[in-house]
Parts: structure tokens; C-alpha cells; sequence
């Protein structure tokens, strides 16, 4: 940003000058480029020319007439005044607005800055929240929260008590779904008009769905099914940026590719049926002669045509950066009527050069200096995800038949790496965990080592495919189960606290999770070489050091003690063995000696192990990052009820949906800080 963008940001901030229409009758709008490319709109009043002496020339070099059109915006019902400048110029400040808020928050930058036209420009044409809008996936929608309302709260965006980095319902209106995992707006769209047509109701419906969630099996499912109800009106947009996280791939990918450089069909199908219709003497009976040859053109222009194949009205492609052509094919998607599918041609990251240059890694980014775009990390150490990346590229060196698959998200599971080393072994299925997964089991059956990484809150999509095509046939699959437990900011539809329940009740699967770094590579090679199901399951963030984990050899279902004590045990799974040895610490200040336990298996536990831990102890305590029902402290207290062992505690997460903040202030709301575990303890005790 230059000096004079941000001259004029100051100016703006410091201005208390309000917008009064009345006050500004008879303005002159002046347009001026600054150094940097970036446009002011000054509005000049002739009164002030003619009466006080202003110099137009100043007025121009210092714009104290300068006003903000964002914050002009209080509902999309004031975007339908702004003429094109204003639009232009609207748009550019909601970019830097979203720029200057994610810096700080962090959040889902390039996908929002890609959308920011299209945000505008469906809240134009349509009479929203009458008229409904469903964002798929919803880190998209960034420009669609400031535009309804919540502008003034932006800066809240993921923080603790603020505003969802996703569309919910309970925020706003304007939010007609809870959105956070991708390709499934077609479907919720299809569902919403069909229920309009039956209650005899006339608005509109447009789902938003990015081309990468168009690889989803549910995106295929939905276009197939719209395609049956030719009658129901239905606007999809796809906003076709070639990216889904990483890159997109596969058959979908090519195709919209090819569809990319051929811009021309649709006009020149539509004008070719118009002329055929206006000849004399012939008119619409021409247009049924001439199909075979229409659909001869079709297959020449566009090979295939998948979206009218599937019976949906295909427009595009069109510039997803043009206000005024979206607007205007919005509406007449309108008044065609049926299923209509928008093809707009967007750039991820558009408007900041370092989301342009790699949207990859500004997909979800943490706090960044917005000036150079350099993230900004919080703590030391090596994440968890690293660690992972780490250790798959070091065993794969050693045992050519390891191959790995992950489902969009090469960079967010660590496999970045992997893919460079061994390309020939990586396969990205595209946002398709339900592929991912039945891929891995062929893989398998054909004689290699399949490991497929996927977070915690997508694996559950595959669940099936884990239950038949995996454990029912106890194929050596190893599923990296990453983000698992809370996950902070990105909130409910992120957190990742269900997989050791519905992993658990799946014959021949084995749940482990490592404690701390030395962990992660050991029990990555003791997986492999169980040759069975294995899950392999790691929180989001960094390693914090555990003193004594580690030191035990693996053995299944078998612990190790890092702490000794007399009076409880505190049975603990993955990143919960760190908060056991705090709450070790107080209890020790209050004259109570805890054992702390690193459990590393959920799946299966060692019963002569669980006896050996919780024997001769008042009561044994679990803890872990997943909902307690059905959790890894159910199977130690069935254990413990079979060998008549001490009571059991079980401290978990609780049978609700976690909101979005920092871990840390999660944790305290959900009681699993150490100091309320420790105080819940003595009470117990002493009861006791």
C-alpha cells in the first residue's frame, strides 16, 4: 500500500463525517488513481467550491471530502443505490477490510478474497433474506457477513464469544445454513426450492459451491437429482477458481478446465436456436430437425457438456470479478427457470499479492503481517501435522510399498513433502474422503501399505467405507487422523471429538495416539507392522514435551507409566498426558499423589494392564480430547468394572457441539483446564 492509500486510510478513520444524502445534494463525484493503482472517490460539494473558497486542486491532493462506501452498507438493501464506481470501489474496501481483520484474527483469507464480486453482486440481485443464499463450505463468506449486518462485529471474527468464521443460523438470517464441510449447498439448495414449490411460496434459492467441492460424491448426487426436478427453480453458482485447498485434480478438474477455454458455447448455442426460430416458414420444427447437429456442436465445442448431460441449464463461463454481468446472469437465471448452473471464473487470493502469488498457503492462515505476508507463528516446537509429514517421508525411504492419500489436502496433512519425494506413491483423491478411504482399501488388497491422511471431522463422511471396505475384511489400512479433538477458532463443524467414539464400536480396529514428538514415528512403524486397521489420531498445534513418555516400547493395548503415585491414577490419551502432569503438580500441593499414565491406545486396552495402573488406587481418573460417550474412558470403566477396580472418573469433552475460540478458553469452558480437574478430584476424594 502506498503513502497515499494510507494517508487516506487515516483520514478515513479520523473522519467523523456522516453520510446524509441530504448533505451531499448536488456533489460531484471526483475519481482519482493513486500511486499504487488503488482508486479514491472523492464527492465534492459545489457549495463549498463556490462559497468557501475550497481549491478543487487541494481537494484532490488531501481527499478530506474522502468517504468510505463499506461503511455506507448497514444491508444488502443499500448496495441496490451504488452505481458501478461505487461498486468498484466498495468492493476494494471490503478486501482490505477483510485483509486488515484476518491479520490479526487470522481465518480463511484467499477463498474470501476470491469471493468478494460474487458476495456483492448476489446481494444485489437478489431480495436476500426473503430470497435464499447457501454458501457452500462457507469460508468463502466473509464479504457475505460484512454485507449483512455484521460489519461492526468483524473484528470478532473466530475469537470467543465473537462471530462464526462460517455462515450459522443462530448469528444471522442471512445465514440459511450452518455450513463447514464442503459439497453440500447444491443439495441443501435443492431441498429449500422443492420445499418453496409445495408450500406454494416465490423466492429465490442460489447455492454457492466451489469447483473443487464439485469432486464430492453428495455435489454429484445433488446435480443428479435437480436434473429430475426440471420444474423447481434452482440457481447454482460455481465460483471456479481451479483451487480447492491444494490444487484441484481429477476428471472434474480437467473438464472445467477445457470448459474455461470455451467460453463461447453457451452465446453462440443460444443465438444459433434463435435464428433457426426466426426463419420463415420454418420456425420451431427446424430447432427439432437440427438436434443431432446441435449436439454434433455441443461435443466440438464443449466435450461432453457434464452439467446439461445431468439436466441442469448450463451459463458460463463468466468473469466472477464483474459485478454488473453477475448481477445480470443471476436475473435472467431467474426467469428461465429450472435448475440453472452459473459458471464463474474467479481468483483465489484476488486483490493481496501474497494470497495471489500461493492461495495454497493462505487458504487458513494464523496472524500475518499484512504489509509482507509473512504468518506470524505462536509458540515453538513442531506441530503435530510436521511431526507426521517427518516421519511418513523417513519410513517410505525404507519400505518402497508405502503409499499415501489424502483428500484436498496435500499441504494441511503434511504430505507436501511425500508428494515431491515419492509422486508416484501420492494420490489426492480431491474432496472425496469417502474415495480416499475405498481407495486405500484396494490398495491395499493389491499388496501395498496404504496410509491415508485425513482430519478428524472429514474422516466421519467415510465411515462406511471404514466399517465395510476397511474393518470388515481387516485390511492393513493406517488412517492419520488429524485435528483431532478441539481445534479453536474454525469452531463446531471443525472440531475434531467423535473418532474414538465411532471407531471403537468397528471390529479389528486399533486406536493409538502418541503423547509426545518421539512417539510419532514409532507408533507410524508399529502400525504398519500390525498389519490390520489402524487408526492413528493427533490434535492441531504444536508438541508440548513430556518427561518419560516415550521411554516404553509399544505393545498393544499396553501403556507406560511417566509418572508414579499412591493414591489415583490418571489414565491419559494423547496431548492429554501434558494436562495429567499439571494436574499431577496441584494434587501434589494438596497432599494427593497422582500416577500419571500415557494410555497411547483407545483400541484395544490390555486388561492385565488397566489392573496393573488402577490397582490399589482410590480412583482412577481418564482424560481425553473426544466426547466421553462412547469414549476411550467407557472402555477403561468397563475394564475397571470386570476386574472390580477403583470407581472411575471420566473427564472428556461434554455430549454438545464446542463453539469457536482458542483452545485454552475451550477447554476452560468444557472443565478440562487442570485446575478444575484437580479441584473435581479432591471433591471425589473426599466424598470418597
Amino acid at each position: 500500500m502506498c503513502v497515499e492509500c494510507k494517508k487516506r486510510r487515516l483520514l478515513r478513520r479520523r473522519s467523523q463525517l456522516p453520510w446524509h444524502r441530504s448533505a451531499w445534494k448536488g456533489a460531484v463525484r471526483v475519481y482519482r488513481v493513486n500511486p499504487c493503482g488503488y482508486s479514491s472517490i472523492i464527492l465534492v460539494r459545489i457549495r463549498d467550491v463556490l462559497y468557501n473558497d475550497v481549491n478543487l486542486k487541494y481537494l484532490l491532493k488531501e481527499p478530506r471530502m474522502s468517504y468510505s462506501v463499506l461503511e455506507t452498507i448497514e444491508s444488502p438493501r443499500d448496495l441496490r443505490r451504488l452505481d458501478a464506481a461505487e461498486m468498484e470501489r466498495l468492493c476494494d474496501e471490503i478486501r482490505e477490510f477483510i485483509i486488515e481483520t484476518t491479520s490479526v484474527t487470522g481465518g480463511h483469507l484467499a477463498s474470501s478474497l476470491g469471493a468478494v464480486e460474487l458476495a456483492v453482486a448476489i446481494h444485489r440481485a437478489l431480495n436476500t433474506p426473503e430470497d435464499k443464499v447457501i454458501w457452500d463450505v462457507g469460508h468463502q463468506a466473509y464479504a457475505h457477513k460484512i454485507l449483512t449486518g455484521r460489519r461492526s462485529e468483524f473484528h470478532t471474527l473466530r475469537q470467543y464469544g465473537g462471530i462464526s468464521g462460517f455462515p450459522r443460523r443462530a448469528e444471522s438470517e442471512y445465514d440459511v445454513v450452518d455450513s463447514g464441510h464442503a459439497g453440500n449447498s447444491m443439495s441443501y439448495g435443492l431441498g429449500l426450492a422443492l420445499a418453496r414449490d409445495l408450500r406454494g411460496e416465490d423466492h429465490a434459492v442460489l447455492a454457492v459451491m466451489g469447483d473443487g467441492a464439485m469432486t464430492s460424491g453428495v455435489a454429484l448426487e445433488a446435480m443428479n437429482q435437480a436434473g429430475h426436478h426440471l420444474d423447481s427453480n434452482l440457481i447454482i453458482i460455481l465460483n471456479d477458481n481451479e483451487m480447492s485447498i491444494s490444487r484441484n485434480v481429477g476428471g472434474v478438474a480437467a473438464y472445467l478446465s477445457r470448459l474455461r477455454i470455451r467460453p463461447g458455447y453457451t452465446h453462440m448455442k443460444e443465438e444459433f436456436e434463435e435464428l433457426l426460430r426466426t426463419m420463415p416458414a420454418l420456425g420451431d420444427g427446424i430447432v427439432r430437425i437440427v438436434t443431432q447437429i446441435k449436439e454434433s456442436m455441443t461435443n466440438a465445442l464443449v466435450p461432453g457438456m457434464l452439467f446439461e448431460a445431468f439436466g441442469l441449464k448450463y451459463v458460463g463461463p463468466i468473469d466472477g470479478h464483474d459485478v454488473a454481468q453477475i448481477v445480470e446472469t443471476i436475473r435472467q437465471a431467474r426467469r428461465i427457470g429450472g435448475p440453472v448452473l452459473i459458471h464463474a471464473l474467479t481468483r483465489k487470493g484476488k486483490g493481496y499479492r501474497p494470497s495471489e502469488h500461493r492461495p495454497d498457503r493462505f487458504h487458513g492462515v494464523p496472524s500475518f503481517d499484512s504489509g509482507t505476508g509473512e504468518m506470524l507463528k505462536k509458540g515453538g516446537g513442531e506441530s503435530w501435522t510436521g511431526l507426521f509429514g517427518e516421519a511418513i517421508v523417513k519410513i517410505a525411504e525404507e519400505e518402497p510399498r508405502l503409499v499415501a492419500i489424502t483428500a484436498a489436502m496435500k499441504l494441511g496433512t503434511g504430505l507436501e513433502e511425500f508428494s515431491e519425494r515419492f509422486g508416484e506413491r501420492f494420490f489426492d483423491v480431491g474432496i472425496a474422503e469417502q474415495l480416499g478411504v475405498n481407495l486405500a482399501a484396494g490398495l491395499a488388497i493389491g499388496g501395498l501399505k496404504p496410509v491415508v491422511a485425513i482430519y478428524s471431522t472429514f474422516l466421519q463422511r467415510a465411515f462406511d467405507q471404514l466399517a465395510q471396505e476397511i474393518c470388515l475384511q481387516d485390511l492393513p489400512v493406517i488412517i492419520a487422523v488429524d485435528r483431532a479433538g478441539l481445534v479453536g477458532e474454525d469452531g463446531s463443524t471443525h472440531h475434531g471429538y467423535f473418532d474414538i467414539s465411532y471407531l471403537r464400536i468397528l471390529p479389528n480396529m486399533t486406536i493409538m495416539a502418541p503423547c509426545a514428538g518421539v512417539e510419532m514415528e514409532s507408533m507410524l512403524r508399529f502400525a504398519l507392522g500390525l498389519e490390520s486397521p489402524v487408526a492413528l489420531r493427533f490434535p492441531r498445534g504444536r508438541v508440548a514435551p513430556v518427561e518419560n513418555a516415550g521411554a516404553a516400547g509399544l505393545e498393544l493395548g499396553k501403556g507406560e507409566v511417566v509418572r508414579p503415585g499412591d493414591d489415583v491414577s490418571l489414565l491419559a490419551l494423547g496431548c492429554t498426558v501434558p494436562l495429567a502432569m499439571r494436574i499431577a503438580g496441584i494434587l501434589e500441593s494438596e497432599g494427593v499423589s497422582a500416577a500419571v499414565v500415557n494410555a497411547r491406545f483407545a483400541k484395544p486396552l490390555d486388561p492385565g494392564f488397566i489392573q496393573e495402573v488402577g490397582g490399589g488406587k482410590r480412583l482412577l481418573v481418564t482424560l481425553e480430547n473426544n466426547v466421553v460417550a462412547g469414549g476411550f474412558g467407557e472402555a477403561v470403566m468397563a475394564v475397571a468394572g470386570d476386574k472390580r477396580l477403583a470407581p472411575v472418573m471420566m473427564k472428556g469433552l461434554p455430549d454438545r457441539y464446542v463453539e469457536h475460540g482458542g483452545i485454552p478458553e475451550l477447554q476452560q469452558e468444557v472443565g478440562l483446564s487442570d485446575s478444575n480437574i484437580a479441584g473435581e478430584i479432591v471433591d471425589r476424594l473426599d466424598r470418597l
